[in-house]
């Protein structure tokens, strides 16, 4: 049977358009924002942490600029060029900002452990690194709730990076409140002189955090991008095609995702001598009780025919 492509109606699609576009764009504003608090900051003070998070909310800001016109670009219709559609640039975004989150740790890392073991720089923990780090928690708090809301509405993985990266900067900016607070009892006990490396090593962690978020995000995104099957579904979807009544057998099961949308093509043996208005009854049942197991989900399925003594 012929591939759906109108699957979502127009009006719909303008919503889930306009919704994710909203979504991705206050994202931009947020980043840039705390951007500018944190390179301000950080330069009045010297501190590597709020540094790093600068850093850190600079490759969020320009992840989400990318975010936002991968968005704009993946909510396209199929064309006769992206016979898929150009969902797939969605994918691309995430793996992107995975990359870069990955260089700038790199550069974290690289140093912090200068700071720690080569040279001395001196770190003010003033009140305002104090204030711009929990002003920082808390949009990163409000804008990570929007964005999983949205990416789980819309099975959208470029907004669940952007999500993800938000959400990671909670962690990481309190560590770095952490950091210097150590800094700061050092500066008035001095029997507590370790604590002077807490700032650098505050970055270590916060770069070891977002390692360890970018390279589970980056593993799912290079799944995605390489059409892996999501653990379970092809059995799933066996089992529930060869219980509908009229299908004696399902096979040939294949998967491919472009962004929000899973596209899924199965073959089913059925009874040859039934009309062809029948067989197309069948597969439309089929393909609705795969849709709302899958929603979204994009169903085509051929239909074989068997002989009825078969059956």
């Amino acid at each position: 049977m012929s591939r759906n492509q109108n699957y979502i109606p127009s009006d719909d699609e303008a919503r889930i358009e306009r919704e994710k576009r909203s979504a991705a764009l206050s994202s931009v504003i947020a980043a840039i924002g705390l951007t500018g608090m944190k390179i301000v900051v950080g330069a009045m003070t010297g501190s590597l942490g709020i540094l790093a998070e600068a850093a850190h909310s600079a490759l969020d800001m320009v992840a989400a600029i990318i975010t936002y016109f991968a968005i704009r670009i993946s909510v396209r219709p199929a064309d006769h060029t992206h016979l898929y559609g150009h969902g797939k640039v969605e994918n691309l975004s995430a793996l992107f900002e995975t990359l870069l989150l990955l260089a700038t740790c790199v550069w974290i890392i690289y140093e912090g452990v200068n700071r720690i073991f080569f040279k001395t720089v001196a770190v003010e923990a003033s009140i305002w690194a104090f204030i711009v780090m929990s002003v920082s928690i808390i949009i990163d708090y409000s804008r990570s709730r929007v964005l999983f809301r949205a990416a789980r509405k819309h099975n959208s993985q470029a907004l669940e990076a952007d999500a993800i990266h938000f959400s990671t900067d909670i962690w990481s900016s309190g560590v770095v409140i952490l950091g210097l607070a150590c800094l700061r009892i050092a500066e008035s006990n001095r029997e507590w002189v370790l604590l002077e490396n807490a700032d650098a090593v505050a970055a270590l962690i916060v770069a070891l955090i977002v390692i360890y978020v970018s390279i589970r995000l980056g593993i799912r995104t290079i799944q995605a991008l390489l059409d892996a099957a999501p653990r379970g579904m092809y059995d799933m979807i066996k089992k529930t095609v060869e219980e509908i009544p009229g299908v004696v057998d399902c096979h040939n099961i294949r998967f491919r995702s472009s962004g929000p949308r899973l596209f899924i093509d199965i073959h089913i043996l059925t009874d040859g001598t039934q009309s062809l208005d029948c067989a197309h009854e069948l597969t439309d049942r089929i393909e609705m009780t795969i849709q709302e197991a899958i929603p979204n989900a994009d169903v085509m399925v051929h239909p074989e025919p068997v002989e009825v003594k078969e059956i």
